[in-house]
């Protein structure tokens, strides 16, 4: 439905009709008429009655509007441009409004100008008063509720952090009331519509200042029914909590701390609302052999002087898989890294990170008579190129 059809829809609904009063009725009459109408029709006094359902739905929506003085008084303004002919996508033929150049957005002011065409003015005063679409939407909407988020702490091996890995994990969380079911009322004893947000679930908070909003009811906590005697089991909170056991999907390539969310896995919903997600943070465990760095594994090689000096093909290990053949070129100095593409961690699109083998010379603590004459033999071939020339110089 267009705009002007949906503005029309709603100008043409006789909310006092509704509730039963007459278009001159005050505003007390209106509020008796509907919290009467609210108690019989109420969906939580009459489970499924659908037409009971219905009838509470527009009932709340009529309330919404003339049970405000400020929305009844734009409400009857544009009944009577309604009854009286006017469009809403522009007015009489020829004009912008009435004809004589007269716009119906200045029956509301200047709502909105300054955006220029189609914003503001009139559809800004619907919305207003229908609170973007209809006020019993939105309390109806209200009703359900989406569970609470949970957060978890799980702990896995490193291997199973670079794999991915399925774990099981036994969680409790908010819920409503076994007892009472989320009522928050003792069972067996019937509910009457709140008297302090008058059966809406919301009361408004912040009057006299620039702004204000809406906030759930502190007495019905936004059920919009309240009990003479509270549930026993939950002392009229309607919450309780649930243990349950779920297995959670933890994806490759997971980092140390990292929050992965799974949607839905949360605390249930509601009213039919729907549940709420399940935040696990991920403790990765420490490896004998590896190391990571981004989605690199890193791994330190340890090489014997001979090596290091005159070059050789080692193997190392990667994990998970086959070893590989690192060539190290002679002269490599302790401490260079050393690059084995591919053989690293499992990224999102499938592509691997890298293996970082950093080289250690190894120096024995401990040599041989063989071993101390070939080191000396060495020493003395090299005695003419002292390392440590000029460093001092200066310092």
């Amino acid at each position: 439905m267009s705009n002007d059809g949906m503005r029309a829809d709603w100008a043409s609904k006789d909310f006092y009709k509704v509730l039963g009063v007459g278009k001159d009725a005050d505003q007390a009459a209106i509020k008796k008429a509907y919290r009467k109408l609210a108690r019989e029709n109420h969906p939580d006094s009459n489970p499924g009655d659908q037409k009971k359902h219905d009838t509470f739905k527009a009932v709340a929506e009529a309330y919404d509007v003339v049970g405000d003085p400020e929305k009844r008084k734009k409400y009857d303004e544009m009944r009577s441009l309604y009854s009286s002919g006017v469009g809403f996508g522009g007015g009489a033929p020829g004009g912008g409004g009435f004809g004589g150049g007269f716009d119906l957005n200045d029956l509301f002011g200047d709502r909105g100008r300054g955006g220029g065409g189609g914003g503001g003015g009139f559809g800004d005063v619907f919305s207003d008063l229908f609170g973007g679409g209809g006020g019993g939407r939105t309390r109806t909407q209200s009703r359900a509720r989406k569970g609470q988020d949970v957060e978890t702490t799980a702990t896995i091996g490193f291997t199973d952090a670079i794999d991915g890995v399925t774990i099981s994990l036994r969680l409790t969380s908010d819920a409503a009331c076994a007892t009472c079911q989320g009522t928050g009322g003792k069972p067996g004893t019937k509910p009457h519509v709140c008297p302090e947000c008058e059966g809406t679930g919301f009361v408004v908070a912040g009057q006299g200042g620039a702004f204000s909003m809406n906030e759930p009811c502190p007495r019905c906590r936004g059920r919009q029914l309240v009990y003479d005697e509270a549930c026993p089991t939950c002392h009229g909170s309607g919450r309780g909590t649930s243990s349950r056991s779920i297995q959670a999907r933890i994806p490759a390539g997971v980092k140390d701390g990292q929050k992965i969310r799974l949607k839905g896995k949360g605390a249930p919903g509601e009213n039919g609302g729907p549940a709420g997600d399940l935040l696990v943070t991920v403790k990765v465990g420490k490896h004998r052999v590896f190391g990571r760095s981004g989605d690199n594994l890193t791994l330190d090689v340890p090489v014997s002087f001979d090596e290091a000096v005159l070059g050789a093909e080692i193997k190392i290990p990667t994990l998970g898989g086959a070893p590989v053949t690192l060539k190290i070129p002679a002269g490599t100095p302790n401490g260079r890294t050393f690059r084995v593409r591919g053989k690293g961690v499992t990224r999102r699109d499938g592509t691997k990170g890298d293996l970082l083998a950093t080289v250690e010379v190894h120096v024995p603590a401990t040599v041989d008579a063989a071993t101390r004459e070939a080191v000396e033999a060495y020493r003395a071939a090299t005695a003419g190129r002292p390392l440590r020339t000029n460093l001092f110089e200066g310092a």
